[in-house]
C-alpha cells in the first residue's frame, strides 16, 4: 500500500487529504474532528488526573460479572470471543476499567453544578398525568364543566364530545412535562391538587377542560434521571473544554 495511503478502497489509496475532504463536503468533517477532540480530552483527563483511582476489586469484579452475563466462562471461550472482537485480555481489560474511569470522571467533573442544573431543568423535568376534552367553544366547555360536576362521566364525554385524537382513550394525555405546557395551562395545572377539573382553557383558538389524574414530581433521588443529568453537563464540560482548544487543522499535500 503506498506510505501515503490513509484508507484504501478497491485498492485504490486514498489519502488522508482525499478522506478529509469528503468528509467536508459531506458535512461531517465538523463532527468528525469533534470526535477526536473529545478522545482525546478523555484520554488526557484519565493519564493526568490523581482523582480517578478505581478499586482494583470492582474491576475485576465487572470482568467476571460481563463473562457470565454473556456466558464466556469457559476460557477457550472467551479467547475466541476476544480473537473474534480484535482483543486480547490486557485491552480488554483495560476497556473495562477505563470505563469505570470515565463514569467518575462524569462525577467528579458534574458534581458540583448537579444540583443547580436540576433546578435549571426541573420544570422540563416535573410531570403531570392528564385527561383532557378538546371543543370547538367555549359555551359548549363550560356545559361539559357543569356536566361533569354534576356527576357526568368525563371519560364518556371525551368520547363523545373532543376533537383530539386521545379521545379514544377517553381523553387520557399521560405523563406531560410542565416545560411543555402553554404557561396559561401550566400555572392552572400547578395550582390543582389530583383529581381536580382544570379549565376551559383557551388553546389554539380552541377550548380544553383537563383533569389532574397524577403529579410525578422529579427528583436527583431517581438514579435514571441523575445519570441523563449527568451526562448532559458532561457533555457541556466537555464542549466548553473544546471551546478553550487551539486547534489547527494541517494536511499536507497528496
Amino acid at each position: 500500500m503506498d506510505a501515503k495511503a490513509f484508507l484504501t478502497v478497491d485498492e485504490e489509496a486514498l489519502s488522508l487529504r482525499q478522506c478529509l475532504r469528503y468528509l467536508q463536503t459531506s458535512g461531517k468533517l465538523q463532527g468528525f474532528l469533534g470526535d477526536i477532540l473529545r478522545q482525546y480530552i478523555l484520554e488526557h483527563e484519565l493519564e493526568n488526573r490523581e482523582d480517578l483511582n478505581i478499586n482494583p476489586a470492582v474491576i475485576e469484579q465487572a470482568v467476571i460479572d460481563f463473562r457470565l452475563q454473556q456466558q464466556l466462562t469457559d476460557p477457550k471461550v472467551f479467547q475466541e470471543w476476544l480473537n473474534r472482537n480484535g482483543l486480547d485480555y490486557t485491552t480488554f481489560h483495560n476497556q473495562i476499567s477505563s470505563n469505570f474511569k470515565v463514569e467518575k470522571l462524569k462525577q467528579v467533573a458534574t458534581e458540583p453544578k448537579l444540583q443547580e442544573y436540576f433546578i435549571e431543568r426541573k420544570v422540563f423535568l416535573d410531570r403531570v398525568v392528564l385527561s383532557r376534552i378538546i371543543v370547538e367553544n367555549q359555551e359548549l366547555a363550560e356545559e361539559l364543566k357543569i356536566q361533569v360536576h354534576e356527576g357526568a362521566s368525563f371519560e364518556e364525554l371525551a368520547r363523545e364530545h373532543s376533537v383530539a385524537d386521545d379521545r379514544i382513550a377517553n381523553g387520557m394525555m399521560g405523563p406531560v412535562s410542565r416545560g411543555t405546557m402553554p404557561d396559561n395551562v401550566r400555572a392552572e395545572i400547578d395550582s390543582a391538587n389530583v383529581g381536580d377539573l382544570v379549565g376551559p382553557l383557551e388553546i389554539e383558538n380552541r377550548w380544553a377542560l383537563f383533569r389532574v389524574e397524577q403529579v410525578l414530581p422529579a427528583s436527583l433521588d431517581n438514579a435514571q434521571l441523575s445519570q441523563m443529568l449527568r451526562n448532559e453537563l458532561f457533555d457541556r464540560w466537555m464542549g466548553e473544554k473544546i471551546q478553550k482548544m487551539t486547534v489547527k487543522l494541517q494536511v499536507g499535500e497528496d
